[in-house]
């Protein structure tokens, strides 16, 4: 692996654990520059979560400026119009993989729905700006970490079935959802895939950032309207099935 690699994970792990710090010191400039508080504390996750992430986003693409061995890129990259085929295809076909996952989780008794996803559409709501980390900063800095570096570093030395299960795990614990690992694998097999078949990384990035961004519109944008139509679909039914009666 090359040292580059080596201190974009560095600097991915640090930034998954900076709020320890990040968050504390956030709140002690605020309130000594004559913040409340109790404002502070509302404003210092999601403020940070946006200075960390847009600041290891930036350092992860300073550290690639010269990249030179683009691990699958170097070989018979696909086209330009077959990687658009893909990267749009790419959002299709993880939506099916994580369907298929949620229901084979339910099956093994495992509760549905993602804490983490959850905690996000809740700063969605009350920090919109924080839709710039879970539909855009974040998914970029996903596929660079496991899919180009963890993911292409594995494929040299194994099948691909081993190191896209492997990338895929560490994708799930990463999350700190070790319960949803088959959810968190189905998105990481298909987003390996989209690499390995374009050989280039941006098809991967392009699905995962639509993907994601379509589940927070859903969950958070478009709820309202969505819980609407499900309840007059439902009457609609109940009104049909009353002719049956």
């Amino acid at each position: 692996m090359k040292k580059e690699y080596g201190f974009i994970l560095i600097a991915y792990i640090v930034m998954q654990l900076s709020s320890l710090v990040g968050v504390p010191l956030f709140i002690f400039v605020g309130t000594a520059m004559g913040q409340t508080l109790e404002r502070m504390q509302q404003i210092a996750v999601p403020y940070w979560l946006v200075f960390s992430f847009s600041l290891t986003l930036v350092i992860v693409l300073f550290l690639l400026r010269n990249d030179r061995e683009k691990n699958l890129e170097s070989r018979d990259t696909a086209s330009i119009p077959i990687s658009i085929f893909w990267a749009v295809s790419g959002i299709f076909i993880a939506l099916f993989a994580q369907t298929i996952a949620a229901n084979i989780e339910l099956m093994l008794g495992i509760e549905a729905g993602s804490e983490n996803t959850e905690q996000i559409i809740q700063l969605i709501e009350q920090f919109p700006i924080i839709i710039l980390i879970s539909s855009i900063i974040g998914p970029i800095l996903e596929e660079i970490v496991f899919r180009k570096i963890i993911f292409g570093s594995l494929y040299k030395r194994m099948n691909f079935f081993f190191a896209a299960l492997i990338s895929s795990m560490i994708f799930a614990l990463a999350h700190f959802e070790p319960e949803h690992v088959i959810l968190y694998s189905a998105m990481g097999f298909t987003f390996a895939y989209l690499y390995v078949k374009t050989k280039r990384i941006i098809v991967p990035i392009f699905a995962h950032v639509a993907m994601n961004t379509l589940v927070v519109l859903i969950q958070s944008v478009f709820q309202e309207d969505l819980e609407r139509l499900i309840k007059e679909a439902e009457q609609i039914q109940s009104f049909i099935g009353g002719f049956f009666l």
